[in-house]
């Protein structure tokens, strides 16, 4: 939904405590956890309107998002 927060602690608050020791044990975590949180601030500015990349771009911006998301579940929920 427009302008509504995905960051991952927004998005899975029950998993608070693993996230935060995945990011500090966890490198390959940490990684895909900082690249998933620099998607959602490109996409929150287009949504904001500070940027006007166009449909496809923000399309893909959004299916690397839902990847990344999906990695990182998965490694929290392994966890």
């Amino acid at each position: 939904m427009f302008g509504e927060s995905h960051d991952l602690l927004h998005e899975f608050p029950e998993h608070k405590e693993r996230i935060h020791q995945l990011k500090m044990e966890n490198h390959h975590f940490a990684r895909l956890f900082t690249q998933y949180d620099e998607l959602e601030h490109e996409i929150h500015r287009i949504q904001q309107g500070i940027e006007t990349p166009s449909d496809e771009t923000v399309e893909n911006l959004k299916k690397q998002r839902l990847y990344l998301k999906d990695q990182l579940l998965a490694m929290i929920n392994q966890h």
